[in-house]
């Protein structure tokens, strides 16, 4: 075999290894936000909040942890339930994360799952525009751009 050769023969096979590698599902969780908005409210309001869809299209479970914003003074995951009485209450998610698992959809809507805006620094009017980091157990930091706008009939 000639010295041309081998190094076609190599590079062959390097173009080999490289495009397979390509073509694998990416290893980890994947996480993509979508639709995040958050809903008006008045800066006499003391607490706003914020929704989103969150998909890990990854091949491992990830964790929303938290999240910050300058429009807050104090940022929690929260849920809402129903009380014995019937009335819906909000409290933290219990064990102060939620969960995104492989392959999975989350949604953090009106009536469930949402990150709570405490001690808003902002008036949250329509078109207002809200800087939010969202905090991931593996993923790390994301950063939003989050409008506020009503909520979809």
């Amino acid at each position: 075999m000639t010295r041309r050769n081998l190094w076609i023969g190599l590079a062959v096979a390097v173009l080999a290894a490289l495009s397979l590698t390509a073509c694998q599902k990416a290893q980890g969780p994947q996480i993509e936000i979508t639709d995040a908005w958050g809903r008006p409210s008045p800066k006499v309001a003391t607490a706003g909040a914020f929704y989103m869809t969150i998909r890990n299209t990854g091949t491992e479970d990830d964790a929303l942890i938290g999240a910050d914003s300058d429009a807050c003074g104090v940022v929690e995951l929260h849920e809402s339930f129903k009380t014995p009485e019937g009335a819906m209450g909000m409290r933290p998610v219990q064990g102060g994360k939620i969960v995104i698992p492989a392959g999975e959809t989350v949604e953090l809507k009106m009536g469930g799952l949402h990150i709570m805006c405490i001690d808003k620094q902002v008036d949250f009017t329509p078109g207002t525009k809200v800087r939010l980091v969202l905090h991931f157990e593996k993923s790390g930091d994301i950063p939003l751009e989050v409008e506020i706008r009503q909520p979809m009939k």
